[in-house]
């Protein structure tokens, strides 16, 4: 039996995260991670000599000064991170199947406002009015801007809808849709999705706009190296079958093998439904497990990940979001027989030329149930076997519709194409241990915030949460989650201070 300080469940960004920074003040970590590869959503793999990213696409806030690039200065993995910024006019361009024109979101407040003037040259005040509000509800996050502060601060703009919001700016329909255009990013459903969660993201990409230049998983290689140097441990393709509780505290758990390992601290990184199912303990009453069956998640994605041939499709500097039609909430809630009616595109950055693009990855929504009649079947890099022939069907014939509609705006794509291959959220299930194969996690409701609040401390004294579900999805909004959760073990106050002076 091994005994540890602090024993984390899950190597995604948030697990990683606290093991660096409880490694750093001098607790012994050890993380265990059921998959072959580190990071979650941070892996990458190789196909055709050429790296796919399965989850980052960009990142937001790390400009000098900015919260993420301080924060992992303070890690002492931002200098060796391999990064490129997007186009500071346009980081992201929003277009319309009946639209020919590209409306950009730039970076910087200024130049956000001025790029889209340009198109709506009556809509300046709506705009600024737009831009006024998204930096206000960032300001009520505390950690959020690396400072300490009151959880009262932010209860004024908990409750306000983001489509509601947007219509309230201005009354100019195409407007409403730009402005909600990279509402993938979050999974966004109309009179639904909390103002909050799309502010949050949209300032960080308004702040700077990166690229990871071969891949996102050099962040979880960079965190791992911090971990091994400070005497952590991270131990691949062991799953952590069970969590035990005896009397008022966690006091072990039990590997699938059997084997128990102890520690003083736990901190699940994976989704907190998972974590509550695979507790023994009597403080997780039945309510308590009742209501957390109840959380709704984000929808699932289809990922199309494609290896192009090579110097035959140029590179590009920002990403697409395609809307089929003129609402930009509308595709979330396809009919099955007009999927897809949006997607957005990702070109990949490689340190082996800047002219070209190797690969690109086209991402839109699919429900579970659209591959739920496959869902008896599993299969990772490590474990498992191909699945059916029909469920191989499908994800052809879903590939080639998504390319026949990006043809649309991209007519050499198919030309290009050297191979693709397809993530859909069964893929996601097997490789993050999302039951229903969410992109993002709980899905948040400004209806009912408390609901889909999830905070990092349970009734567990000993057993904490991270990750994405806590507060925000995205690499800036687990790695704040992150801070919250290592502030329940550490001085939160003299780890923000340790940051802020890094």
């Amino acid at each position: 039996m091994h005994n540890y300080d602090v024993v984390i469940i899950g190597s995604g960004l948030g697990g990683l995260v606290c093991g660096a920074i409880l490694g750093m003040h001098g607790y012994n970590v050890c993380i265990f991670e059921k998959n072959r590869q580190i990071g979650g959503c941070l892996q990458t793999y190789s196909r055709d000599k050429t790296i796919i990213d399965t989850g980052v696409h960009y990142i937001g806030g790390l400009g000098e000064g900015q919260t993420l690039n301080q924060i992992f200065k303070y890690l002492g993995i931002m200098d060796k991170l391999k990064l490129k910024q997007l186009d500071e006019e346009g980081f992201d361009h929003i277009i319309f199947g009946d639209d020919n024109k590209e409306y950009k979101l730039a970076q910087g407040y200024e130049r956000f406002i001025v790029q889209l003037v340009e198109h709506f040259p009556d809509e300046e005040q709506a705009i600024r009015n737009y831009c006024n509000k998204i930096k206000e509800v960032c300001s009520k996050f505390p950690l959020y801007n690396l400072r300490m502060g009151d959880y009262k601060e932010k209860e004024d703009v908990l409750g306000i809808d983001t489509a509601g919001f947007i219509a309230s700016v201005t009354n100019n329909k195409r407007l409403q849709q730009v402005l909600a255009g990279n509402s993938l990013l979050y999974a966004g459903v109309a009179n639904q999705t909390p103002l909050y969660i799309h502010a949050l993201i949209m300032n960080s990409f308004i702040e700077s706009a990166w690229k990871c230049i071969d891949g996102g998983s050099q962040i979880g290689k960079q965190l791992n190296k911090q971990i091994t140097n400070n005497g952590g441990v991270i131990r691949r393709n062991t799953k952590v079958a069970e969590i035990v509780a005896e009397d008022e505290q966690a006091t072990h758990i039990v590997l699938e093998s059997g084997e128990k390992v102890t520690a003083k601290y736990f901190i699940s990184n994976l989704h907190p439904v998972q974590t509550v199912a695979m507790t023994k303990s009597k403080l997780f009453r039945g309510a308590y497990r009742s209501r957390m069956k109840t959380i709704e998640n984000t929808a699932g994605m289809f990922l199309l990940n494609i290896v192009l041939k090579e110097n035959t499709f140029p590179y590009l500097n920002h990403n697409y979001y395609y809307h089929d039609k003129n609402d930009a909430w509308e595709g979330i809630n396809y009919p099955k027989d007009k999927w897809p009616l949006t997607y957005a595109l990702f070109a990949g950055a490689s340190s082996k030329h800047s002219q070209y693009t190797d690969s690109l990855t086209i991402m839109t929504y699919m429900r579970y149930e659209d591959v739920k009649k496959w869902s008896d079947t599993f299969h990772t890099d490590t474990i498992g076997t191909l699945r059916c022939n029909d469920y191989e069907a499908f994800k052809k014939e879903k590939a080639e519709k998504l390319i026949d509609l990006v043809s649309k705006k991209f007519p050499a794509l198919r030309n290009a194409i050297k191979s693709y291959y397809v993530a859909t959220p069964l893929t996601y299930r097997d490789y993050q241990g999302t039951a229903d194969g969410s992109m993002y996690g709980i899905a948040k409701d400004y209806k009912d915030t408390m609901k889909t609040f999830i905070a990092s401390r349970t009734k567990i004294p000993n057993l904490f949460l991270t990750g994405q579900n806590l507060n925000l999805h995205g690499i800036l909004g687990v790695t704040i989650s992150a801070l919250m959760t290592c502030g329940e073990i550490i001085d939160l106050n003299e780890l923000v201070r340790e940051i802020n002076n890094a």
